[in-house]
This record gives C-alpha cells, structure tokens and sequence, in this order.
C-alpha cells in the first residue's frame, strides 16, 4: 500500500530549525532541567523573581470589575485606549499620533507578527542586525518571509549603515532595527538613525520599492543615567513602531502592546495601513489584549519597575564582570547586560552551572563567544552570583 505524505509546511519547518537552540536550552540543557528551582541564581530570560507591581496588581483588580453588560464582550483596538494612546504616545515622542494610528495588539509580538503579514510577501526580505533578539528569524519563517542578518559594528554595537545598505536588494521590503537594544543596551544616536533614514530613501528610490522600518521599542522606557531616546519614527516616515508593556511592569505573561504607525507617514499609505489592521489581527487569532488590559491602560501607563534596582544590579555586576577580565558593555537601556567570555565559553558556561548560576549563551542570540545577564534577577541572587562570578571568572584569566 502506498504511503500518503504528511509532511509540514515548510515555513513551520523552518521557523522550528532556527528556534531550535532556544528550545533546546529552555527545555532539555542543564538550565532547562533545573529552571524554577529555588536555589539557583537564574540571569537567563526577562522573567520576575520578585512578587509583581502592586500597583499592577491594583490596576488589574480595578479593571475586572464590570461596569456594564459589554465588559468582557469581543474587544478589538477600542477606541478609548486608542485615544489615550495617542495623546500620550504624541507628548512622549513629540509626533502628532491620531487614535487611527494604533493597532493594540497582544503584546510586541503580536504586534511584530501583525507588522510582517501587513507589509511582507512570500519571499520578501527583512534585514536585522546581529546580535539580536532570537525570535525575529523564527518569525520571519513563518510569514513565508526571508530573513537577512547584519552584523552591528565591533565593540560599539551600533547600526553598521553601510553593511545594511550593502544587504539591500530588489526583494527588500523592511529593515527591522531595535532601540535600546536586546541584548547589548545600546541606544541609537539621533544622528545614526538619521543617516538609517536617508539610506532607507536612497535605496528605495534605487530599487523602486518602498522599504519600511519596523522601530522594535519594548524598553524605550527602561534607560539608565538618562540617558536620550529618539525614535526612527520621528525620522523615517515609512516606520511602524511595536511597544509591550510587559517589559517595563516586568509582567509578560500579561500581554497588553500596540503597533503604530509615524504620522509623518504619508496620508494614503498611512490609510492605507490603518484599513487593514483589523482584518489582519483576526486572521492572526485575533490578536488583540483581553479586556481586562484594555480597560487598565490608563492605569498601568505610568508604572514601572524599580530603575534604580536594576541601576545598583547593573554597576554590581558590571564592576565584577569586568574585574575579572570579561569585556562588558556598560547598558544604556533594557535590564540586559552583555559580556565577552575570558576564555572558552561552554567551559566557562558549565562552570557557573556547577554552582547554580546560570546565564544566556550568546550562541543563542548570534553570538558564541558573548553571553548575557537579566537585570531582573532578585537583589539575593546577585549576592549569591558575584562571588561564582568572580571564582570561575577569573579560572580562565
């Protein structure tokens, strides 16, 4: 009897390849095995080790409580939220924002996800720099997508325009750049995103197809010794930009986000966009946030988890990491802290391991010699972490 074919589509198989080395680190390394335990000190993922936000916690409690019969009912982008949106997205970045402009949307992700199917085709391509968040690629698998990787520059870790530039081709159609940066900390000067914007009109102009920016945003508002934030937004108006609120009430597993478009982007594509948003967030699975985040927006806009904690862990570790001959970046953003292993990196990986300290390898995010720290692991599990830190470290000096 003839065996019928069953396999995948090829876009699943290929976003599986390239999340591979991230499951298999979540689920099946030594990480993996002992994730959740008590005891260890875990620098690996975004995650709380505290108990969340009260004033989250308020704000959720508040905004459970039905206040009429359409509470809990289907919600899209509404328009109250929207409009909030708007105003306050309009004084934080000094753009005139209409409530139109926003897709609310089920955290970045969704929004990133959303930003793909409404600009992407099957075999277009979307540049991104290296090191980088490792969910861009997977993604890009499955909307049929082509992803194009470009390393940053050096030590500095800032956008290489000229690499990116060298990558453009006739099947661009987005550039993909994320400010302040996961994971090295890096914030993009005004002038670097000037020189990304006129590139970006250059190489339109050259290939006759407009390139759109996708301006990944989800720490614009964790950023150390004030340091200055300007959007490719204010400067490019082909940008969309894609923000969660997960990151700055450190609470992912609440998803509340949004996808906006820069109102300096020309009327009728500007329209254009904002006419299909619905349809694609219910293609999707309709991705929009539940009701409750919806309804707790206004509340939850001002919150944030304690800067100057993750401002003390920073210089703790970074003073440590460096003493003990490790190259660090020193952040200017993000709860992320990024370093150049002293020598051998699985050697040095499993020797914090021994000791139940456990750190992001840099592999996963396009960099094997490099690894990286999460800011929002407990004030105790740095204590516990400094002096292994320091111990296996400096074996390798």
């Amino acid at each position: 009897m003839a065996q019928i074919s069953s396999r995948l589509s090829q876009r699943a198989l290929a976003a599986d390849k390239s999340f591979a080395a991230v499951a298999d680190f979540y689920f099946n390394s030594r990480y993996g095995k002992q994730r959740g335990d008590g005891g260890i000190a875990d620098f690996t993922f975004g995650n709380p080790h505290e108990m969340p936000l009260r004033g989250l916690v308020t704000a959720l409690t508040r905004a459970a409580e039905p206040k009429d019969k359409n509470w809990y009912a289907y919600k899209s982008s509404e328009p109250e939220p929207q409009a909030f949106l708007a105003e306050r997205l309009s004084l934080e970045l000094g753009l005139p924002f209409e409530p139109e402009d926003f897709a609310l949307t089920a955290g970045a992700f969704a929004a990133i996800s959303l930003a793909f199917r409404v600009l992407l085709d099957a075999g277009d391509e979307a540049i991104y720099c290296e090191p980088a968040w490792f969910c861009y690629e997977p993604m890009l698998h499955l909307a049929d997508a082509v992803p194009v990787k470009v390393d940053l520059k050096g030590d500095s870790f800032d956008l290489d325009i000229a690499a990116i530039e060298a990558a453009v081709t006739p099947r661009t159609r987005l550039v993909i750049i994320n400010s302040p940066h996961n994971p090295t900390g890096r914030i993009y000067s005004a002038e670097l995103l000037k020189d990304l914007a006129e590139m970006l009109e250059r190489q339109s102009l050259r290939i006759n197809r407009r390139i759109y920016l996708l301006s990944d945003e989800p720490y614009r508002r964790l950023r150390f010794d004030n340091a200055p934030f300007v959007s490719a937004a204010q400067l490019y108006p082909w940008t969309l930009i894609d923000y969660s609120y997960g990151k700055v009430l450190l609470a992912p597993g609440q998803r509340l986000g949004y996808l906006a478009i820069s109102p300096l982007m020309p009327t009728a594509e500007r329209h254009q966009l904002r006419a299909v948003m619905f349809t694609s967030q219910m293609a999707l699975g309709w991705c929009f946030p539940n009701a409750i985040m919806q309804h707790a927006i206004r509340d939850l806009e001002d919150l944030s988890i304690d800067l100057a904690a993750l401002h003390k862990r920073r210089n703790a570790l970074v003073q440590e990491l460096q003493g003990s001959g490790c190259q660090v970046t020193n952040p200017e953003g993000t709860f992320y802290l990024w370093g150049r292993w002293p020598g051998d990196p699985e050697r040095l990986w499993n020797g914090l391991a021994d000791k139940n300290v456990f750190v992001m390898p840099g592999a996963i995010l396009g960099a094997p010699d490099c690894f990286r720290i999460s800011l929002t692991a407990s004030d105790a599990m740095v204590e516990k972490a400094l002096p292994v830190f320091h111990e296996v470290l400096r074996s390798m000096v």
